[in-house]
This record gives C-alpha cells, structure tokens and sequence, in this order.
C-alpha cells in the first residue's frame, strides 16, 4: 500500500499485491449452523485449509453439477412423451 498525503488528509492507495491477493474475490456473509461450523472446522485441520478455501471449493462443486449443459439436458429427456401427438402446420393459425 501506498500513502498518499494531499494538503493535511492522508489516504492509503492498494499496491498490486493487496489487488491480486484480495480484489479478485468479493467479501460474503453466509450463517452456518453450529454442526456445520464444527465439521467444517474439523475437516479444515483435516485438510489443512481455511474455512473460506472450504466453502469456495463448496460452492464450485455445488455449481459444477446444478444445472446441466443444454446437451445433456436435451439428451436425459428425448423420447419421455411418444404419445404425444403434435397437430400439422396445416391446422396452426395463421394472422
């Protein structure tokens, strides 16, 4: 971090290792209960890391399979509905 003096108010200024070390994540708030604090303390000794490095690997796990790709999406659910029956363009309105 820099100084920086102008008149009589001084100010800090980040340098570039506060911006790589610190600005590339955002600051967030979560409740854990208290079995989930405790587990996840115990795995950080376990592990060797920090409760936040637990909970980004977390949340990137939870993200990496929530939500299929397109693809695979449309492949889990080709075929569901055979019957169902799907009227000609002949019969759609046309405006």
């Amino acid at each position: 971090m820099s100084k920086i003096t102008q008149g009589t108010r001084s100010r800090w200024i980040p340098g570039p290792l506060y911006t790589v070390l610190y600005m590339a994540s955002m600051r967030t708030q979560i409740y854990l209960t208290d079995e989930q604090r405790t587990r996840l303390d115990v795995l950080g000794k376990r592990e060797g890391k920090a409760l936040a490095a637990l909970v980004r690997d977390a949340v990137d796990e939870y993200l990496d399979h929530s939500v299929p790709d397109a693809e695979t999406a449309l492949a889990a659910t080709f075929g569901v509905l055979p019957e169902l029956e799907v009227p000609s363009r002949d019969e759609w309105e046309r405006a």
